[in-house]
């Protein structure tokens, strides 16, 4: 037993009105405690559960933040024109709607902006789908690479994924306690905001409720972290809806809320099923429901990273990488030097 984490473990789990937080230093510790596995399972467990309860605080993420920086894998800066785009989605995947990030990445770097992705495999709660098992429809499978060839590949390309259980086997490790306590513990947020890439860069994330962005943009301040944008996405994604209007936090400056029907991209979210049907079609321009959908999200995201002056433009040259078969191509290229890498 660590007495050192055992005292963490009493901070933050002893009760609604006599519980502590952390310090941003204390909890650097404390996950560097559950990193190492200088904590026991039974510390570990009680700690994350009651930290879930308690709910986290913006320094809290960061000191969680700054342990995965000194413990986990960093990509070397690669030499590109534009900050390497980072586009996060929660872990434990997808169930209902069509993970859209892999297609929109496909565009961004097709217009010459590098993107970064990360994760697992299907993980406790949900079990949903995860970004890898996209990426491997798409003919790219991640699973493969040391971080080396991933390095390579995003150096050449303009793409990349850092693979958890491969890449950051220490934070994998921590997976099976996701299913043992039932509950998305305070890591699940955390990986909404990690990035393991060590050049400038610019952090597309996710949310669901109000207060876990506003602890985001807490923990992102106090690491310095200029170039930032929230999304009220899908199922926690940084993917927009387009069913309702899409909530977006441009850093600590700004609030969009931007509505597709004006845009005439309004309508359902693409299902998951059918969403992963429809990929190839919608990659060789064809008018398919999940092309509405890839049009909404890639046009704002081009029109966000300053590629075009306004969000119609945005959508005009997504439908024109589309329609020319340069996303399809990229992706063409993507496969060939993954498959000879």
């Amino acid at each position: 037993m660590s007495q050192e984490f055992r005292e963490f473990v009493r901070k933050v789990g002893s009760g609604t009105h006599t519980h502590q937080d952390l310090t941003r230093s204390e909890m650097h510790r404390a996950m560097t405690l559950m990193l190492t596995q200088q904590a026991t399972p039974a510390q570990v467990g009680a700690f994350l559960i009651a930290h879930r309860i308690k709910r986290p605080t913006g320094a809290e993420l960061a000191g969680m933040l700054d342990a995965y920086a000194e413990w986990g894998p960093k990509l070397p800066e690669i030499a590109a024109a534009q900050p390497v785009v980072v586009l996060t989605q929660p872990y434990d995947g997808r169930d209902r709607t069509m993970p859209l990030s892999p297609l929109t990445a496909l565009v961004l770097a097709s217009a010459g902006f590098p993107v970064l992705q990360h994760g697992g495999e299907r993980m406790p709660t949900k079990e949903g789908l995860p970004l890898v098992a996209v990426w491997q429809a798409l003919g790219v499978d991640w699973r493969r690479y040391s971080l080396t060839q991933v390095h390579g590949i995003m150096a050449t390309i303009g793409l990349g994924f850092v693979y958890l259980p491969h890449h950051f086997p220490q934070a994998e490790a921590l997976v099976p306690y996701r299913r043992e306590i039932g509950k998305r513990p305070p890591i699940a947020t955390l990986e909404l905001l990690w990035v393991p890439y060590q050049g400038d860069y610019h952090l597309m994330s996710g949310f669901v409720h109000p207060p876990t962005e506003q602890m985001m943009r807490t923990a992102l301040t106090l690491r310095g972290v200029a170039e930032f944008t929230t999304v009220k996405g899908l199922e926690g994604s940084c993917d927009l809806p387009q069913d309702r209007t899409a909530i977006i936090g441009c850093g600590g400056r700004e609030r969009l809320l931007l509505k597709p029907q004006e845009y005439g991209l309004g309508g359902a979210n693409i299902p998951l099923a059918d969403g992963l049907t429809q990929m190839t079609a919608v990659l060789q321009g064809e008018c398919v429901p999940l092309r509405t959908a890839l049009l909404w999200n890639a046009g704002f995201y081009l029109w966000r990273l300053g590629a075009v002056e306004n969000l119609a433009q945005g959508i005009h040259q997504t439908a024109t990488l589309l329609d020319q078969q340069r996303v399809a191509q990229y992706l063409q290229k993507l496969v060939a030097l993954a498959n000879g890498t």
